[in-house]
Parts: C-alpha cells; structure tokens; sequence
C-alpha cells in the first residue's frame, strides 16, 4: 500500500510476492477440526461451503469461520458462519452457527441467529434464535428461546422447562 520509493523514480515496481503456503496433512483423527476461513474471505465475499458428504461419519467437533453444509454423520458439536443439515444427515451435538437450515436430523441444542427448520426436519432439543421458521411437517421436539445475541460466548442461560412439545406434522 504505502512505498519508499517515489513516482518520479525511474525503474521497474514489483510486489513482493507472499511465501507460498504448505498444504496442512487431512487427517480424520483428530477429534477437534477448526477449518480457518480463507484469508481473503470477508463477511461479503464468501467461500463455497465445506461439504461433508453422505458416507462420512465424523467424531469430535467441527469449527470454523465458513459455511458447512454436512449429509453425512456427525458425533460432535458444530460452530460455523452458516451450516446446512441435509436430508440424509444426523448430527448428535450443539450446532452454533449465525444462520442454520435443518433438512435432515439433530439432536442436540440448536443456537443461532437465523434458524429455519424445513419439511423434512427432524430436531429433538431447544432452540436459541433471534428468529426462526418452521415449515408444515417439521418434526421438533424441545423448547424454543428467542435471545438477542444467540451465539454470545458460548453462554447460555437456563431454559425454562417447555411449555408445550410442538410437533408439525402434516
């Protein structure tokens, strides 16, 4: 951005060029995998989502700055920017993610910013939203909060015991 030499200096200007990065090893055993977001990633210019297909089982948690979209097994808790559950998919943990679309299973605590629940949902444990939708033949079964800031610190307060057990099928 800002260089010593000046305009008016005769001679060719050259970048310097970053250190080429070394590929990190893929290994499936590690219980914990923190994907980072790509360097140039920003809030506005996004990545494709990680996709975890259908015949991967996964154990442990998954976190990362990106999107995930998982249709296969995960035995763990997920935080993401945004996550998408497939038809095929089962995820036994919390998911943490600012937006989240459940097509498939969870069971586990669901906290985000934006949750959408779709037909073919199938979610048994409490919801923290700050808003949601759940489509006609959702199965939920848990309680559901609306907070503020959802994904705060990882700090949840006590749910009240539920209310009422919804179960939207059509």
């Amino acid at each position: 951005m800002f260089s010593k030499t000046r305009v008016t200096e005769p001679g060719p200007r050259t970048q310097p060029q970053p250190a080429p990065e070394a590929e990190a090893p893929r290994s499936l055993e590690k219980t914990n995998i923190d994907v980072p977001a790509s360097p140039t990633a920003t809030p506005r210019t996004r990545t494709a989502p990680s996709i975890l297909s259908s015949d991967l089982t996964v154990t442990g948690n998954i976190k990362t700055q990106g999107d995930i979209q998982v249709e296969g097994t995960i035995e763990g808790d997920i935080r993401a920017h945004q996550l998408i559950v497939g038809e095929s998919a089962t995820i036994r943990g919390e998911i943490v993610a600012e937006e989240v679309v459940v097509n498939g299973r969870v069971v586990g605590r669901v906290r985000g910013l934006k949750v959408r629940l779709t037909a073919t949902a199938r979610v048994e444990g409490d919801i923290i939203h700050k808003t949601i939708a759940i489509e006609s033949g959702a199965h939920f079964e848990g309680s559901v909060q609306r907070q503020e800031d959802p994904l705060a610190n990882g700090v949840t307060p006590k749910l009240a015991p539920p209310v009422a057990k919804v179960q939207n099928d059509d």
